[in-house]
């Protein structure tokens, strides 16, 4: 089983994994019966000021890796997700969910990045 990136905005691709929201912020224009989520989970999401400071510029992108993944080690929430998604990847695909238009950039990329390497996934 595998965690895979999936843009809100787009039609849902795979309905059959674990899809959960990793956006601080509810996507505008997306209803919650039509998102098809089974989880939101804002508080691994960057925060605020962070969100902001980068306003998914990828220029600032290298630095707001470091920033975001400096608030993971540092977010008590971090443990708790990581060992869900751990529990979910024995039966079925993680699908992150996020609203960002930029696919590379944004914060699903380096939560997948983060994960994969604290699961042993790499």
């Amino acid at each position: 089983m595998q965690i895979k990136l999936e843009r809100i905005y787009d039609k849902p691709q795979d309905l059959s994994g674990y899809r959960i929201l990793v956006d601080r912020l509810w996507p505008r224009g997306i209803s919650k019966v039509n998102a098809k989520l089974d989880e939101w989970e804002k508080e691994v999401a960057p925060s605020k000021e962070l969100r902001q400071w980068f306003s998914h510029d990828p220029q600032k992108f290298s630095e707001f890796k470091t920033k975001y993944i400096a608030e993971l080690d540092a977010n008590p929430k971090t443990a708790e997700f990581t060992a869900l998604i751990a529990d979910k990847l024995k039966t079925t695909d993680v699908i992150f969910l996020y609203g960002a238009k930029d696919r590379e950039n944004n914060q699903a990329v380096v939560l997948k990045d983060y994960l994969t390497n604290h699961l042993g996934q790499a």
